[in-house]
């Protein structure tokens, strides 16, 4: 176990990024199909493809997840890989060849790097090239490249946001997360009940509080755009329908609520997907249960492995001047 996404069996993990310009893309594949559920709570959702995930609907299985930055523009990434997986003979079969079904969601990440620098149909496409089932990075790494959190001050008194991701094993179940922080509220480590990162003080030597300024101040955001959105997936060997999926995606969301003080604004697109590999029976209760407590996990461990990035400060740069204060 590498306490990652990819220690469910056959899950696959690709990343690229321009990080020059501050963006990239993750994929999260599983050529053969998982079937797959969703769930959206953020108020300004970027998102592709979802309609299909309803339980009334035709289609069942996904074959990759697609996360990307670069707002609405970044959904184009997902043709990419939808390309790489046509190539490689996987998808929806219509008879005259095959259909990937690619369902991905996008974060805002415009202010950082450059504006006009988004992930594109070559970065979905190499982003797959890239995939591994042994995926450990985290941090300034695909999709969470350009992510930041803490915003309701504007970006001069945010901290850096990344990609995390974690997995529990109980018996043969096995349930993994992997998640693209960049938030509008703060990070609690739900471990502590501590603040690791979130709106900062002018002198960066203190966490000032988003719900301590939200409370104070009917004016309460400085520039409520300047980059939102938390995107992750949950992917277990449970065997699953589509209605059970998306009820765990539902349930991960507590791990968003643990994790991230406020969540689901209306400057937020949070959107959580759920793949199940099918491998073992379990039931939806239990692991909603373990995927909510996974993806707190791999919120804070994105958070802790960012590394300062675009004048912004990450985790290890600012907790030493709040601890020694």
């Amino acid at each position: 176990m590498d306490n990652s996404i990819t220690d469910v069996p056959g899950i696959m993990v690709g990343n690229a990024e321009d990080a020059s310009a501050g963006t990239g893309c993750t994929v999260i594949l599983y050529p053969e199909g998982a079937v797959t559920g969703v769930d959206v709570r953020g108020g300004a959702p970027g998102t592709r493809d979802i309609s299909s995930l309803d339980p009334v609907n035709l289609i069942s299985k996904a074959h990759a997840v697609y996360l990307g930055g670069g707002s609405a523009y970044g959904l184009d990434g997902a043709s990419g890989v939808m390309q790489y997986l046509e190539e490689n003979g996987y998808g929806f079969d219509v008879g005259v060849g095959v259909v990937p079904i690619v369902p991905g969601a996008v974060l805002f990440d415009l202010p950082v790097g450059r504006a006009d620098v988004r992930p594109d149909r070559e970065m979905g496409y190499t982003a797959c090239h890239n995939a591994t089932g042994n995926f450990t990075s985290r941090g300034n790494i695909g999709a969470g490249t350009g992510a930041s959190v803490g915003k309701i001050s504007g970006c001069g008194q945010c901290m850096k946001g990344g990609l995390g991701t974690a997995s529990r094993q109980i018996g043969d179940l096995v349930v993994g997360a992997i998640v693209a922080v960049n938030c509008y509220g703060d990070i609690v480590d739900p471990a502590t009940g501590k603040t690791i990162a979130g709106v900062l003080s002018p002198d960066k030597t203190s966490f000032l509080g988003t719900m301590n300024i939200l409370s104070g101040s009917s004016k309460n955001s400085e520039n409520a755009f300047s980059g939102n959105t938390t995107i992750g997936c949950i992917a277990t060997n449970a065997d699953f329908t589509k209605a059970e999926a998306t009820k765990v995606a539902m349930m991960a969301h507590d791990g968003f609520a643990r994790a991230i003080n406020p969540i689901h604004t209306m400057f937020d697109g949070d959107t959580i997907f759920c793949l199940a590999t099918g491998e073992i029976k379990s039931d939806p209760t239990t692991v909603g249960a373990i995927a909510a407590e996974v993806m707190a996990e791999a919120i804070v461990n994105g958070v802790k492995n960012a590394e300062s990035a675009y004048g912004i400060p990450g985790y290890k740069e600012i907790i030493g001047r709040i601890t020694k204060k």
